[in-house]
């Protein structure tokens, strides 16, 4: 129990530069669920319905650029797969970045 707390306190706060780095890749080694998923799926052939049935606009307008729609698809799937509130997904969003 205690090394696992140790691991955990070791990757909030890293002790060297490169640390983040070999954490990112121990993540990736283990089979880091996001890229375990982009593995399985092309979310990109999704793009065009999606832009499409969002009525996402091409910018021309000046308005605020939105959210890329295969991102935000992504965000769903991963909520519905763990069963997230929104609030939970935010905050893993937050968390993440």
């Amino acid at each position: 129990m205690r090394s696992i707390l140790r691991d955990e306190i070791r990757l909030m706060h890293p002790s060297s530069l490169f640390s983040l780095s070999e954490n990112l890749e121990r993540l990736s080694r283990d089979g880091d669920p996001p890229e375990v998923l982009a593995l399985t799926v092309d979310f990109e052939r999704f793009r065009p319905l999606l832009v499409e049935w969002l009525g996402y606009s091409d910018g021309a307008k000046g308005c605020r650029p939105s959210f890329d729609p295969v991102s935000m698809f992504k965000v769903l799937v991963v909520q519905a797969q763990h069963n997230l509130s929104k609030a939970r997904m935010e905050f893993m969003i937050r968390d993440r970045l």
